[in-house]
């Protein structure tokens, strides 16, 4: 026999989650309750809070560090000049698991702090290399030339995916 507590915000997903898991727990003949609480006093109330955050800052600290070594791989092949369609798709797929990984930290993030923000930021540079590194590969390969890319690679606002964009180039 397993005894457990979560403590989670109230929120209709949270609700669904919290419906599922008593169907789950009862379907195998145990007991689940769910009620909802609060905190005792403030200092309680702070404590789960910094907890929540605790647990944050980890994940954030992880998905900086994991973005510094993303950001340096590109530093690395363009050092190298290795601009080649097999390393863009790469890199491509290392920054969908980046930016997949940072919205399930901030899907758990109950208690934004500023690191939200300074994860988001550091997406959004992440993005901006990898059009830099397109851009260079789509040089490099032939697909356009300087003067046309530097005016496509300007636009951070569209997440335009450089396999996509070869795609289409090479369709006609």
């Amino acid at each position: 026999m397993l005894n457990g507590a979560w403590i989670l915000t109230v929120t209709d997903e949270h609700k669904l989650l919290y419906a599922q898991l008593v169907e789950m727990v009862r379907a195998q003949g145990g007991s689940a309750t769910v009620f909802s609480t609060t905190a005792t006093s403030e200092e309680e109330e702070q404590a789960i809070i910094a907890r929540f955050q605790a647990d944050r800052a980890r994940e954030y600290d992880e998905f900086a560090e994991r973005s510094g070594e993303f950001l340096a791989e590109i530093e690395k092949e363009t050092r190298r000049r290795k601009f080649t369609f097999a390393e863009l798709e790469e890199i491509e797929d290392d920054l969908d698991k980046l930016s997949a990984w940072l919205a399930k930290i901030k899907a758990r993030d109950f208690f934004p702090n500023a690191r939200m923000q300074v994860a988001n930021e550091t997406l959004e540079t992440s993005g901006a290399a990898l059009r830099t590194f397109a851009g260079a590969v789509y040089t490099q390969e032939g697909v356009v030339d300087a003067a046309d890319d530097s005016a496509g690679s300007s636009d951070t606002a569209t997440p335009n995916s450089p396999l996509k964009k070869r795609g289409r180039l090479r369709d006609g």
